[in-house]
């Protein structure tokens, strides 16, 4: 019998037990430092580890709820042969080395097709996008890539070309989107963690619905060439995983920094605010009860929590009307494969897309500048509190049986999306937390942070995560 994670963690390794079948091991519970120490010590070995996540993919993604479009598994299974074989060796490894690590389908990888989530794209990619070279260079293994809301343009993860995955938490609904194939991933032990696309939500919203940690950074800490765009104003790219120190230890490879590991910020003397605004309005009573529970265990362990309007959330609908910078810059972007494309696509997707058509020109130029007007004001207020608390979602992951209605669907999205909007809006750092309890659907708590502030805002999640007894 293998030992849980947290046991693995406290132990010092010399009496682990051994098995063969890499399918006994708490590999779909275990963080990164978990699998990492197993393999220095010799527990278990990339290939073991590969293998278990191969084998979790066969028994359960369902094709018509696929979590990969493509699985890579000649070249995973070299990857993985490889860092073994260097360990081996003694010979020094990456800080990811052996660690399976699924993509979403709108990175680009040499040779196969980035297809964002599309039917009729066929391009093959000629070469990895920058942060694919990192997570190669820092050892990693890429196992394939997950399905996605078609050009990425949903927070609710539908997929009529390739099947919506559905979370492994609750059954028969939706995981969210638009990264909704990478969380599955994760959350069903098919790779260890995953990188997905954050232009609205999309790594955030998919991370609350399957109980993950995800991470949306600073935009400009992590490059984005050689990934599909959506919104270039938006656009950021983020680790999904099991813990905080997860997704610090990604996102180092990703922005290309050293790693510090057990950063972790004691929540006594924090000083949190919470919106009364905006972001509070339309919760479910389930949400509003993890909620209000994050909160209380905060106080407790001494966090200052201050309840307050946020005045500059109070512009967001007005930067959004109409789709906003998103729907004009994919309408820029789309605007001539619709005319060649057009009945390909998925139709809730084509719609949100051809509203950009409507923004003219000083529309945009009038958008770009209430948007940096509001950028300002939301660093000044912040600059006062350690971050801002709220609802990643304000409801419980919805089933998507429910979604067949338009109007429903419509509505959904963007109730789905208002919340984590804000920090892509707004051009801030932010992070969910898992927060509901065992007996409940899966919620996030979201923290969001000043631009540029990403290791401090990982340092006091890491210190949260440990007051939501989620270490």
């Amino acid at each position: 019998m293998w030992l849980s994670p947290r046991a693995f963690r406290e132990t010092n390794g010399d009496n682990m037990p051994q098995s063969d079948n890499a399918t006994d091991r708490p590999f779909p519970e275990a963080t990164l430092d978990d699998l990492l120490q197993g393999l220095d010590q010799g527990h278990w070995s990339s290939a073991q580890i590969l293998d278990a996540c191969l084998s979790a993919s066969e028994r359960l993604d369902e094709p018509a709820h696929q979590a990969y479009t493509k699985r890579f598994d000649g070249t995973a299974r070299a990857e993985a042969e490889a860092v073994d074989t260097l360990r081996q060796a003694n010979v020094p490894v990456g800080e990811l080395a052996g660690l399976p690590i699924a993509l979403k389908a709108l990175f680009d990888v040499q040779g196969e097709v980035t297809h964002s989530g599309s039917r009729w794209w066929s391009e093959a990619a000629s070469t990895d996008a920058v942060i694919v070279s990192r997570l190669r260079r820092a050892g990693a293994v890429i196992t394939g890539h997950t399905n996605m809301t078609e050009f990425a343009y949903s927070g609710l993860g539908l997929n009529p070309h390739y099947g919506t995955p559905l979370t492994p938490l609750a059954p028969g609904r939706i995981s969210g989107g638009s990264s909704s194939g990478s969380a599955v991933a994760v959350a069903a032990g098919m790779a260890a963690a995953a990188i997905g696309s954050d232009t609205g939500g999309s790594v955030r919203i998919p991370a609350a619905f399957c109980g993950l940690v995800g991470f949306k950074p600073s935009q400009y800490r992590i490059p984005r060439q050689g990934i599909f765009p959506l919104s270039d104003s938006y656009d950021s790219i983020g680790p999904i995983a099991r813990s905080v120190g997860c997704c610090a230890r990604l996102d180092a490879v990703l922005s290309g920094t050293p790693f510090q590991p057990g950063q972790r910020t004691d929540v006594r003397g924090l000083r949190f605010v919470v919106p009364r605004n905006y972001m509070m309005d339309d919760m479910s009573p389930g949400i509003a009860r993890a909620f209000d529970r994050s909160l209380q265990r905060l106080r407790e362990a001494g966090a200052t929590v201050v309840e307050a309007s946020v005045p500059v959330l109070d512009r967001l609908p007005e930067l959004l009307a109409g789709g906003g910078l998103t729907a004009a810059e994919a309408f820029f972007r789309h605007r001539d494969w619709l005319g060649k494309h057009g009945d390909e696509y998925d139709p809730l997707v084509k719609s949100r897309i051809e509203r950009g058509a409507l923004i003219s020109a000083a529309d945009y130029q009038a958008l770009l500048h209430l948007r940096a007007e509001s950028m300002s004001r939301a660093d000044a207020f912040l600059s006062d509190y350690d971050g801002l608390l709220a609802p990643t979602v304000p409801i419980e992951p919805p089933l998507l049986r429910d979604l067949a209605d338009d109007r429903v669907y419509g509505h959904t999205n963007l109730l789905v999306l208002r919340n984590p909007t804000v920090a892509n809006v707004l051009d801030l750092c932010a992070i969910t937390l898992p927060n509901h309890a065992p007996d409940e659907l899966p919620s996030g708590l979201m923290m969001i942070g000043r631009n540029g502030t990403d290791r401090q805002v990982l340092a006091a999640a890491s210190g949260v995560e440990k007051v939501l007894g989620r270490d």
